[in-house]
């Protein structure tokens, strides 16, 4: 293979949700990695995998909803580490948890979670894996049925192995994180985690103590009446990946179908909620 990269600049617009439907759509190409901007994301692709078509069957970018302009360029090999190092900065919550990457030193935090994201994450990963961490850090989830929901990197369902939740499914639509989410629990040793490449669609007839998501508004919006579902009689729900001002939709959608309203944590305007069956 070669060792050569053609780099894709994309300026995306909104940012958020459009950079997200982009990589999921550049990932089923041959691209290789991801890192954040400011304004979109950066996507590589080897050039022996490269052609000048590469793009045309991206759907998102006909698409009205969105604006976004690009530019490429040739590089020579990515130090994918070095990538990493500067996109990823570890997540500390209370000096109890620790996530880290295998580059960054061990620190004494009860959990040390070891993860090598395989991309960058978007703006907002950091406040709403610290939120989620902080939710089950409180929380005793010894012996739980648990679905991590849109799963990532699995970090909240290892950390829900490490303590004590069993057994636990992780679920994400897209194949690099689904493949990225198995390394991880791997690495992390962890024994009661099964990780599946779907949708909602693949909760139909599962029950569950507890339910992680953090996802986005819309998708939360579309699947709540699916969690809550297969949510057992004094089951816990916890949501993230949305904003302060998204708050009376998810919560009109809980309360209508049930659920009764626990907590919230808010870090720089996101937000994550905690609901009981």
């Amino acid at each position: 293979m070669s060792n050569i990269y053609i780099a894709y600049h994309f300026s995306v617009e909104p940012k958020e949700l459009g950079s997200e439907i982009l990589i999921a759509e550049l990932g089923e190409l041959a691209f290789e990695s991801f890192t954040e901007t400011e304004t979109g994301i950066s996507a590589f692709v080897q050039k022996d995998l490269w052609d000048e078509m590469i793009l045309d069957n991206v759907n998102i970018l006909h698409s009205e909803e969105f604006e976004i302009d690009y530019t490429f360029e040739e590089i020579d090999q990515v130090n994918w580490n070095e990538e990493w190092e500067k996109n990823f900065e570890p997540i500390d919550v209370e000096g109890n948890c620790h996530v880290r990457a295998p580059f960054h030193p061990k620190t004494n935090a009860e959990f040390d979670i070891v993860i090598e994201p395989k991309m960058s994450f978007g703006t907002g990963h950091h406040e709403t894996t610290h939120m989620m961490i902080q939710h089950l850090l409180e929380m005793d989830v010894t012996g739980m049925k648990t679905l991590d929901m849109g799963c990532g990197t699995a970090i909240l369902a290892i950390l829900a192995e490490m303590k004590g939740a069993q057994p636990i499914d992780a679920i994400d639509i897209d194949n690099w994180c689904y493949l990225n989410s198995i390394e991880n629990a791997e690495r992390n040793n962890c024994k009661h985690i099964t990780v599946y490449e779907g949708d909602a669609s693949l909760l139909k007839g599962k029950k569950y103590d507890l339910i992680i998501a953090n996802i986005n508004r819309n998708i939360l919006l579309n699947d709540m009446q699916a969690y809550v579902d297969c949510l057992n009689p004094n089951g816990t729900l916890l949501l993230s990946g949305f904003y302060t001002e998204d708050i009376p939709f998810i919560d009109a959608s809980c309360t209508e179908k049930g659920l009764t309203y626990v907590k919230k944590f808010e870090r720089n305007n996101w937000v994550s909620l905690k609901y009981v069956n």
